[in-house]
Formats: C-alpha cells, sequence, structure tokens
C-alpha cells in the first residue's frame, strides 16, 4: 500500500464528515443559499493567495529541478485557474472581494505557511495534499449526483476536471515519493500535517455553512 493510500484511510471518518455535511449536501442538490455560498467564495480567494504562497515556499525549499517545477506550477494555477472562477462568481452575484480572513480559513492558512516554512519539504507536501485531494473527491462525488441545472455546475466541473485530477495525481506521486526518502519520525510528522490539514477542510466548510465570523 503506497504511503498516501494509508493517509486516505486514516482520515475516513474526517472524509465521511464532510461528504455528510450540509453544505456538501446542499451544494450537490443545489439549493445552498447564495449568501453561503457567497461567504465560502470569498473566504476560499483569500485562502488561494496564501495557499499559492504555501506552495512557493516549498518550491524555494525543494532540493531538485523537477520537484521545483511542480511546486511551482501548482502555486501558478491556484492563483490563474482556480481564482478566475472566484471572478466570475463575484459578477455573477455582484460582491466585493472579502478582506479579512474569518476564523476557519485565518486557523488553515496559517497552519499551512508555519508548516510549509518551518518543516520539512516532506511534511510541509503532505499538509497541503489534502487541499488538492479532498477537492478532487468531493467534487468527482458531486459531479456524480448534480444536474445540469444545478447554479453551483462551474464550481462542480472544475473539481471534477480531468485537468485538476491530473494536478492531485502529481502531487500524490511527489508526496510518496518524499514519504519513500523520509525516516519513520518524518513519516509521522506528514501523517499528523496530513490529517490536521484535513481536518481544517471540515472547518472551512463548516464556517461558511454557518457563516461564522470572529465572536469577540
Amino acid at each position: 500500500m503506497k504511503f498516501t493510500e494509508q493517509l486516505w484511510q486514516e482520515i475516513s471518518p474526517i472524509y465521511s464528515a464532510i461528504l455528510t455535511h450540509g453544505f456538501v449536501n446542499e451544494l450537490t442538490l443545489g439549493s445552498l443559499p447564495s449568501s453561503t455560498f457567497q461567504y465560502y467564495i470569498q473566504q476560499d480567494a483569500l485562502y488561494l493567495t496564501d495557499f499559492s504562497r504555501a506552495l512557493n515556499q516549498l518550491a524555494a525549499r525543494a532540493t531538485t529541478p523537477n520537484d521545483m517545477l511542480s511546486f511551482t506550477q501548482f502555486a501558478q494555477n491556484a492563483i490563474l485557474v482556480e481564482r478566475a472562477l472566484h471572478e466570475s462568481y463575484f459578477t455573477l452575484y455582484d460582491i466585493q472581494p472579502e478582506t479579512a480572513k474569518m476564523p476557519a480559513c485565518f486557523a488553515y492558512i496559517n497552519y499551512l505557511l508555519a508548516t510549509t516554512s518551518l518543516q520539512s519539504v516532506a511534511v510541509g507536501a503532505a499538509a497541503v495534499l489534502p487541499c488538492f485531494w479532498i477537492y478532487r473527491e468531493v467534487g468527482n462525488y458531486i459531479h456524480q449526483r448534480a444536474s445540469q441545472q444545478n447554479p453551483y455546475r462551474s464550481w462542480i466541473d472544475t473539481y471534477a476536471s480531468e485537468a485538476f485530477d491530473q494536478s492531485v495525481s502529481q502531487m500524490l506521486a511527489l508526496t510518496d515519493q518524499y514519504a519513500e526518502n523520509a525516516s519513520a519520525a518524518e513519516r509521522e510528522k506528514m501523517r499528523d500535517a496530513f490529517r490536521v490539514s484535513s481536518r481544517l477542510e471540515w472547518y472551512f466548510w463548516n464556517d461558511a455553512y454557518t457563516q461564522n465570523r470572529w465572536l469577540v
């Protein structure tokens, strides 16, 4: 069994909680309130900007040209490809980009920035992997169930696309490569990082569903 397959088994309860979350259920049905989706898109735009920074930190610290190129391309895609989807929704709903990160976004992105700068590249790769992998799986799950008339169809199609699937597969292979060369202690840190980021994925969607704000 590949290292990444072990990681997925370990977070299966978290992934199940994501699939049964109200945000995912209502997005699948197309019944998610537009205000909820707007909150999500605003926060996700903020997230992706710093997610790109985290990937660029891994690119700067990678030791081979191929790995540097991979992380750089991932960072570019986070800005150019996925951000274009957000901008289309900003126009559709006539909303302004948010400037303040709400609790889950703040916690998630600061965890990624700290991990990719202070931990090894292998641990950093494990930390950013859930954003790739969980989104692909959720995207495919929703794509198989959502109608063509779903108002969030362009979001669904983005994460169920062949292009995104290829990026995820590339990131999985890269993470497995790092795990093969890591010590037992480092692989344990990779497991912890993957688990924490997977939990934060749930919190990110939960914040959007409840439209959570700073309480104090």
